[in-house]
């Protein structure tokens, strides 16, 4: 099975603390890099992930608070003095390069490479990076600005091939490709051979749903509905409720409500408020709900 796995760099909320970093993530698909949100420190804890920085080329900014962007300019400095040639994309808000025109001039001229923004609409469901592995679309949340999290969708992968039939039916190369995608064959003597004799079905595509920062949203769980794994915020406990309303934030127990209406197969909570020493009353107000619940942690490794 190809690689798809999660990487959490920090899982804290706006307020720093000694024992959470701010917010960043990066997406291990088919050994392409991908990093959702860049909060401050996070090329440090790149650093600590043992992930090769010239594989990570696409950068996803969920909004515009410090705590998920605070980190771009820190990281787009280091790539500069790394030498870095490649191309690097941002994906966010159209006024995110507003923010950080004057930065990159004034901190970052005459690197060598060069650094491109992609706006997109946060309030519109729209797939905004799409390749031969994987696309990436925008699922519209609700949060005291303009917010998406990032739903990212493997590409089915072709079937594998039976080695023994191929060599039984003595089968050319020039077909394997068509086979693998689907084509049944044809001997010399015009039998056809069906593909399901010939190969297994490839594993099913995985998906991984990010939902970070957002108030308790049940209008995202048909987007969301099966996938391998949700990543949601569960910034306070039920105890808080009214906080996290007032903030636009969610309760551990809400985040389960949506794994279990969107029937994922795990659920992983984090954006943890510092108000927390122990995350653990997070994690059993959600398994109570969703038992397939797993904390954030930073240098937390997920394989799907």
């Amino acid at each position: 099975m190809e690689k798809f796995d999660i990487h959490i760099l920090g899982c804290g909320s706006a307020l720093p603390t000694t024992r959470h970093q701010a917010t960043s993530q990066v997406i291990n698909i088919r050994e392409k890099l991908f990093m959702i949100d860049c909060g401050e420190g996070t090329q440090v804890q790149l650093r600590r992930s043992r992930l090769r920085f010239n594989r990570l080329n696409h950068i996803f900014i969920s909004h515009l608070h410090g705590d998920h962007c605070f980190g771009l300019i820190g990281l787009i400095s280091t790539f500069g003095m790394l030498e870095r040639t490649a191309d690097l994309h941002i994906h966010c808000h159209p006024d995110l390069e507003k923010l950080m025109a004057p930065q990159l001039n004034f901190f970052c001229k005459g690197m060598t490479y060069q650094v491109f923004f992609h706006p997109f609409n946060p309030g519109e469901q729209t797939v905004i990076y799409d390749d031969r592995s994987v696309s990436v679309e925008t699922i519209p949340l609700r949060h005291r600005m303009p917010t998406c999290g990032f739903l990212f969708k493997e590409k089915p992968t072709p079937n594998h091939i039976i080695r023994e039939m191929i060599d039984f039916y003595q089968i050319p190369i020039c077909m394997i490709n068509r086979i693998k995608n689907g084509e049944d064959y044809v001997t010399n003597d015009g039998t056809v051979i069906p593909n399901s004799r010939l190969t297994i079905p490839s594993d099913p595509p995985r998906m991984y749903a990010y939902c970070s920062d957002t108030c308790y949203l049940p209008r995202i769980v048909p987007q969301i509905q099966g996938v391998d794994l949700l990543f949601h915020e569960a910034t306070f406990a039920n105890t808080e409720a009214v906080r996290a309303k007032q903030t636009f934030h969610s309760t551990a127990a809400q985040a389960a409500l949506i794994a279990r209406e969107a029937q994922v197969k795990k659920l992983l909570i984090g954006h943890f408020s510092a108000r927390y020493e122990d995350e653990s009353i997070l994690l059993k107000e959600a398994s109570e709900i969703f038992p397939h619940t797993m904390l954030a942690e930073e240098n937390l490794k997920i394989s799907l």
